[in-house]
């Protein structure tokens, strides 16, 4: 069964930094590229950064040089540091595959930034 299980969201000033962990199941990690999505109110889903099994991140632009990807392919944990936040940054931060994305998305975890 494939489940993600995002978390780690917060609410941080701008400047601030946070650390979203997201758990995978479902057998297929190792082996996929997997990506971070956010969804901001009033807008749709966007690909925030992707990574392939072994490799580099690959970053929209308006998270270039602020956050980076990482993974544990041995405990199927996706990791998304953020640093240097910005108000945009504001959204629900989903995981995902970084394509042929599963219909049955996590939760979420709610990132607000603001002073």
């Amino acid at each position: 069964q494939v489940q993600f299980v995002e978390s780690g969201g917060g609410l941080v000033q701008p400047g601030g930094s946070l650390r979203l962990s997201c758990a995978v199941s479902g057998g297929f990690f190792s082996i996929s590229a997997m990506a971070w999505y956010r969804q901001a109110p009033g807008k749709q889903r966007e690909l925030v950064a992707s990574m392939a099994s072994s490799g580099r991140g690959n970053y929209a632009d308006s998270v270039k040089g602020r956050f980076a990807i990482s993974r544990d392919n041995t405990n199927n944990m996706l990791y998304l540091q953020m640093n240097s936040l910005k108000f945009e940054d504001t959204a629900v931060y989903y995981c995902n595959r970084a394509s042929s994305t599963f219909p049955s998305w996590g939760q979420g975890t709610q990132v607000t930034v603001s002073s």
